[in-house]
């Protein structure tokens, strides 16, 4: 079967995860079957589905044609027959147990049409044991879906024992079609990537506090205020629920032995039923506050055990041919939000350091989860899990190809940087601050490159501002703010300075330091569901990347004011009419009308676009100085080749080729 084969998808179980499914595939085109065991359970899961569509359309994600369309594709059924009836794919979304999941496919393959493919959504179980009791273990695999799916973009999709490469590819076609981010898990594991590096995290935080050797808040203080994480350890336990990791934790303590015996900790909250936010309590009380977590009880020892541990867990999954270091990094980030992939995160530690940490534990505790694996030691004798990135011998090209945060390549005259931090809304952190840097100034330097085009990963962000969290770690002092304000400055001041074009497509939430990167292009495009702003009053905060002169420059003192102040979201139509915006265009066009503009520009005369924006910015502040470098540049052009090109093709009623000379 081919990706253009599937018309119809089936999904079994319409809860959370179900109906969200669901809703993604009906987005996509496809017509959905959404099955559950009773009534009201199947209705429950389509109402939610219209109730999340109502929000899309509500927020400019989609249109209300679009919202309508979807729902119309979305179809319910209790009898199972019924909704297997020309199925060409068929999702199963039922609980996390295998037994359960066994039942379901017993009675599935006596309905499924006989060339329909199997997929399950299951987070941990073995895909090769679920595929064994159908009749086509070759056209099943996992398919597995982080929740909400309707918002999160990684899928991971896992081979069984018997998979075919024909399904993989199959699946992994569909998930791209439905706007998904597919990353291969090449072999049958528990836990698969983003779990088996998560759960036993999650389960040493809790060894930790249990031995007495650090506090929870000191743990929880260190994960998310030093390693950047999105939350401390036990606040995402208590946010996805104490049970299911801990579930997930039993069934790869049972497969994979002692080194993943649950933390008596977790096993006494799931015992009392204080699972998390869902019951009101876990590790903290969601009834009187919630988790409140100090920025300043961070711990370098609990840092560097938590970071071990995790690169044991790359470890494993990189030697025993489960996913490679770039796809463990890319499933984390995208499925876990965190700033940087497990594998670099350790890399950043160095691996021999981790080694070291692991071998003390072991010889302290004898506890099997400390043993270093085989490949761990051997990551770390090879300089880390990624490698030597090419060092000063790495040529321009590999540079580029070497960057973290950025995509940057050169063709046709034009430089292309796109933000890909997608993860985190492209977000702004001091390694992408670095890295573009580094990228503006050979792109600056580069004599074929006649212009630039800036844009971000997706089409959720241009840019949501700051990476708060990654540049929490730097703790709250104002010398620390101070540096970082004028790392951002020289950083966007390059851009704004180059001698090039520069031009921002903006797609999506262009917010904060995201809006004042923006602001250093020579012009902007933006798509009419992009959100503009600069919310940095409402933190308490002011724009400290540039955006206090240069927006004002853009749209006057009085406009500036008004946006900055106010810390309003604006639609990219009314920032077209204050004149921040030069082109608004529909979210299908904006990369095409981006590169059009972009490629015009680079067909221009570089020579006197170089001299006309060193006029205008030495005007901005002395007008006399901007009109003498203007009329040196009008000297200097008057003795190129370029204008008697210009003259030539003036006067032949042609096209100017400009070659900067």
């Amino acid at each position: 079967m081919q990706l253009e084969d599937v018309q119809r998808v089936t999904v079994l179980g319409a809860g959370n995860m179900g109906h969200g499914i669901a809703e993604v595939a009906a987005l996509a085109g496809y017509d959905v079957a959404l099955r559950d065991i009773e009534e009201e359970f199947v209705q429950d899961g389509y109402d939610q589905i219209e109730w999340s569509l109502g929000k899309l359309a509500e927020k400019d994600r989609i249109g209300d044609d679009e919202a309508e369309a979807a729902l119309d594709r979305v179809e319910t059924f209790v009898d199972l027959g019924d909704s297997l009836a020309d199925a060409d794919v068929v999702i199963e979304v039922v609980p996390e147990k295998m037994a359960i999941k066994k039942d379901v496919y017993d009675e599935v393959v006596e309905h499924a049409p006989e060339e329909a493919v199997f997929v399950t959504n299951t987070s941990s179980l073995s895909i090769t044991e679920l595929s064994e009791v159908t009749d086509r273990p070759e056209r099943f695999c996992g398919m597995h879906f982080f929740n909400p799916p309707v918002r999160m973009d990684l899928v991971e999709v896992i081979s069984g024992k018997h998979t075919s490469e024909e399904t993989l590819e199959l699946i992994e076609g569909l998930a791209e079609s439905m706007g998904k981010t597919p990353v291969r898990v090449r072999k049958d594991s528990p836990g698969f990537i983003v779990n088996r590096v998560l759960v036993p995290l999650m389960n040493e935080a809790a060894w930790i506090v249990e031995s007495g050797d650090a506090t929870m808040e000191t743990v929880d203080s260190t994960t998310k205020f030093d390693m950047g994480l999105p939350m401390g350890s036990f606040e995402l336990a208590d946010q996805v629920g104490i049970d299911v990791g801990y579930h997930v934790l039993e069934y790869m303590h049972e497969v994979l032995g002692e080194a993943y015996r649950p933390c008596p900790l977790l096993v006494e909250k799931v015992e009392a039923e204080e699972l998390g936010k869902k019951t009101g309590s876990g590790f903290y009380d969601y009834e009187n506050g919630g988790a409140e977590i100090p920025s300043d009880a961070i711990d370098a020892d609990v840092r560097r055990r938590l970071l071990a541990v995790m690169a044991n867990e790359v470890a494993g999954l990189v030697g025993n041919d489960v996913a490679d270091a770039p796809a463990i990094d890319r499933a984390v980030m995208l499925g876990a939000g965190f700033p940087d992939g497990p594998a670099k995160l350790a890399d950043n530690e160095e691996l021999a350091e981790l080694v070291d940490v692991l071998d003390d534990l072991h010889e302290e505790t004898g506890e099997e989860r400390y043993e270093a694996t085989d490949y761990l030691r051997e990551a770390a004798e090879a300089g880390g899990f990624h490698g030597d990135a090419g060092g000063d011998e790495a040529g321009e090209d590999d540079a580029f190809a070497a960057y973290d945060t950025l995509n940057v390549a050169v063709e046709d005259r034009v430089g292309y940087v796109e933000i890909d931090r997608p993860h985190r809304m492209n977000t702004i952190s001091g390694e992408l601050l670095d890295e573009l840097a580094d990228a503006i100034d050979r792109l600056d330097a580069d004599d074929e490159v006649r212009a630039i085009l800036l844009s971000g990963a997706g089409d959720r962000a241009f840019s949501a501002g700051a990476d708060v969290q990654s540049m929490a770690a730097g703790g709250a002092e104002p010398i620390t703010a101070v540096e970082l304000s004028r790392q951002g400055q020289q950083t966007f001041g390059k851009l704004e300075d180059s001698d090039k074009p520069v031009v921002a497509a903006i797609d999506g939430y262009c917010l904060g330091g995201g809006m004042e990167l923006a602001t250093a292009a020579d012009m902007r495009i933006a798509s009419d569901r992009s959100e503009l702003g600069q919310p940095e009053h409402n933190l308490g905060l002011l724009p400290g990347w540039g955006g206090t002169q240069r927006l004002a420059r853009i749209v006057g003192e009085g406009r500036a004011k008004e946006i900055i102040f106010t810390a309003d979201r604006y639609e990219a139509e009314t920032l077209e009419g204050y004149g921040f915006i030069n082109e608004v265009v529909s979210g299908d066009e904006i990369d095409e009308r981006a590169r059009e503009l972009v490629e015009s520009l680079a067909a221009g005369p570089p020579i006197a676009q170089k001299y006309t924006k060193r006029a205008m910015h030495a005007g901005r502040t002395d007008g006399e100085a901007g009109l003498e470098v203007e009329a040196m540049g009008f000297g200097h052009v008057m003795n190129t080749d370029d204008l008697m090109e210009g003259v030539t093709a003036f006067m032949g009623d042609g096209e100017p080729e400009f070659e900067g000379k």
